[in-house]
């Protein structure tokens, strides 16, 4: 049955617009390449940007007194500035912690939390509290690669897929959707660069770091392109498809903004709903925002040639290990890559590599 269903579907992985994204002669940006036709003053800013961004903060500049690394840079290095953490130690992955679950969510800000730093300028740091209500989870450092495209995805798209295979919208208290974030906490790159600052580095914006600096930093972000399109996989897309992968890994939105001609009407492969969905007691680890302890925002996939290791924490070391952690609503998508055969799940694999 699954040989037939993937039969079927070789032609929509084809109509989705695999094949032409490999024949395309208009030279592609590279990782770490600003978006391409954005205006002088635009690139201007995205250069600027950059230098905040790789800007090493001192204790005089602001930082700390906890903080997690002294540029945003030290963790967005792989494979260039901007990318994910190396995992090298623990330098690059930081622990959240919170108590309870929702409706009642405890971030555990008056103890330092959700996030807890790992260095410290000088005074001792904050420990995560000893409560058998917290729940600790750890995170690695995501790529930032096409954020302003995802920034750009309007929400009628993004609410459109709500309740496929279960998932819901991250509605936020202001009634704007979360769209960054593993557990979809954020908004907009405003919110989430000024949260980086603070929790990643202890910079506080405006008093310890110019808004006019951090607005130039959203810029670097909101203007860095995104890898690469996916790779010509046709049978492989339709392995994908028919297994249920892309009910929540949505292969491809258009963009609407306002904000630049460079952002607006772009068609971004981002493999993911933007929604939140329940994974199960097996990844589940802390609330945060609205998102219950066993949800997370669905991971997007745009990018996943670049990456070494897995899921929110980096725990899976094989694409084949963090689909066979997949539980809750996705139980039986992990169910049905296990009854792949070995020619169907390579042809996957080769697929999902070329992301």
């Amino acid at each position: 049955m699954i040989r037939k269903r993937i039969v079927q579907l070789v032609g929509l992985a084809v109509i989705l617009g695999a094949a032409s994204l490999s024949s395309s002669t208009v030279p592609l940006p590279q990782l770490g390449d600003p978006l391409p036709n954005l205006s002088a003053s635009e690139l201007t800013r995205f250069t600027a940007g950059l230098a905040v961004f790789s800007r090493d903060f001192t204790p005089e500049d602001g930082l700390g007194p906890h903080f997690n690394n002294t540029s945003c840079a030290q963790c967005h290095e792989a494979p260039v500035v901007g990318g994910t953490g190396e995992n090298e130690g623990d330098v690059d992955i930081e622990r959240h912690a919170t108590a309870g679950d929702q409706p009642s969510c405890n971030e555990l800000a008056a103890s330092g939390g959700p996030v807890f730093r790992q260095q410290t300028t000088g005074p001792a740091l904050l420990p995560i509290p000893a409560d058998f209500t917290v729940n600790v989870g750890i995170r690695s450092t995501p790529a930032l690669f096409g954020f302003g495209l995802v920034e750009a995805i309007p929400e009628a798209s993004i609410l459109s897929n709500v309740g496929r295979r279960g998932g819901r919208a991250a509605v936020l208290a202001d009634g704007r959707i979360g769209r960054f974030g593993r557990k979809a906490t954020d908004a907009d790159l405003v919110t989430f660069v000024t949260g980086a600052f603070d929790k990643e580095q202890g910079v506080i914006v405006p008093d310890e770091l110019s808004s006019a600096d951090r607005d130039l930093t959203v810029d670097f972000i909101r203007f860095l392109a995104p890898p690469p399109p996916p790779e010509y996989h046709p049978i492989g897309q339709a392995v994908f498809l028919s297994i249920g992968c892309a009910e929540c890994h949505t292969p491809k939105f258009v963009t609407r903004s306002t904000l630049s001609p460079a952002l607006n009407g772009r068609a971004v492969y981002l493999f993911s709903d933007l929604l939140l969905h329940d994974l199960g007691p097996g990844l589940a680890d802390l609330c945060k925002g609205v998102a219950g302890r066993a949800e997370f925002r669905t991971e997007p996939l745009m990018g996943l040639r670049t990456r070494s290791r897995f899921l929110h924490d980096g725990r899976a070391l094989t694409i084949e290990s963090a689909i066979a952690q997949h539980g809750g609503q996705a139980e039986d998508v992990t169910a049905a890559f296990f009854a792949l055969s070995n020619l169907q799940r390579a042809a996957l694999m080769r697929f999902l590599k070329g992301l």
